[in-house]
C-alpha cells in the first residue's frame, strides 16, 4: 500500500515540474523575442519613407509570431501575458501598415510586458 501513494505523488511531481520548466524556458524565450524584436524594429524604422513603415508593420507581425511560438506550454498567466504582448504588436503592425507617419504609443505594449515580468516572477 505505501508504494501506492509515493507513486501517486511522483506521477504528478514531474509533470508540475515539467510546466514550470516549460514556463521558465517560455519567459526566457519571450523576453530575448521582445528584445530582439525591438532591436529589428529600430532598424526598420532607419528605411525611412516612403517605405519603411511597411518593414516596421511587418517586424512587429514577425515579432508577434515569435511571442506566439514561444508562449507554448507555459502556465496560464504566462500565456494570457503573451497573448496581450502579441495582441499589442499586432495593433503597431497595423498602425505602421496604414500610415507611413504612424507614430503609435507603445504604452499598452509596455504594460502588457510588465505583466510578463510579473508572471514569469511568479513561475
Amino acid at each position: 500500500m505505501s508504494a501506492t501513494p509515493t507513486g501517486g505523488a511522483a506521477t504528478t511531481a514531474p509533470s508540475t515540474a515539467a510546466n514550470d520548466a516549460a514556463t521558465v524556458k517560455a519567459c526566457a524565450d519571450i523576453k530575448k523575442d521582445i528584445k530582439d524584436n525591438a532591436a529589428k524594429v529600430t532598424k526598420a524604422e532607419k528605411i525611412g519613407p516612403p517605405a519603411g513603415h511597411f518593414a516596421v508593420s511587418a517586424q512587429w507581425a514577425a515579432g508577434s509570431v515569435a511571442i506566439l511560438a514561444h508562449a507554448i506550454g507555459a502556465n496560464e498567466a504566462v500565456t494570457a501575458a503573451s497573448e496581450k504582448i502579441q495582441n499589442e504588436m499586432m495593433a503597431l503592425s497595423d498602425a505602421y501598415n496604414k500610415s507611413a507617419d504612424a507614430k503609435p504609443s507603445k504604452k499598452a505594449l509596455e504594460a502588457a510586458v510588465k505583466e510578463l515580468d510579473t508572471a514569469c516572477s511568479a513561475a
